[in-house]
């Protein structure tokens, strides 16, 4: 049986993007996201929300874009998959992380989402500007980008009315 191994993330950066660089050369982005769940309380009837704060890497040429683009504050949808790392503390005792291994990235809201710390950081914008999605693989973002580009089918010929099958 086939399994699935996928996340998605609407949320905001709770800092700006760390930035570091493999022997290869290749970038890795890290940042912080995070999600909030609202929730009425049962007893009491007041509103709760809880916040949820989620690791998530970047490399490559999506790392460059996010280190570029995304700050303190940034509206992010996020595609990936989960990865767990395995890893030895300094005490010697066995430690686990689980983080979002990201693929695709599209930035949301506007350019004041963007602004080094001006204004409002976390509040939508009325730019009717569409946001754009940034794929990890090229061939991957120009497949999505043809198909969301393709004309509306052309209406079938008139004929006799009769279904085909």
């Amino acid at each position: 049986m086939a399994s699935v191994n996928k996340v998605i993330l609407v949320g905001n950066l709770g800092a700006h993007p760390e930035v570091s660089y493999l022997p290869s050369g290749d970038a890795v982005a890290n940042i912080r996201v995070a999600t909030a769940d609202r929730y009425k309380d049962k007893e009491s009837g007041e509103p709760k929300e809880v916040t949820e704060w989620h690791r998530v890497s970047f490399f490559g040429r999506l790392a460059e874009i996010v280190s570029e683009y995304l700050k303190k504050g940034s509206s992010v949808y996020i595609e990936g998959r989960l990865r767990t790392r395995k890893w030895q503390a300094q005490d010697g005792i066995d430690r686990y992380s689980t983080e979002i291994v990201a693929d695709q990235m599209q930035m949301l809201g506007g350019r004041r989402d963007v602004s080094d710390d001006a204004g409002d950081a976390g509040g939508d914008s009325d730019s009717g500007a569409a946001p754009e999605t940034v794929a990890a693989n090229p061939s991957e973002r120009s497949s999505t980008a043809k198909r969301s580009r393709r004309a509306d089918p052309e209406p079938a010929e008139k004929g006799d009315g009769q279904i085909p099958f």
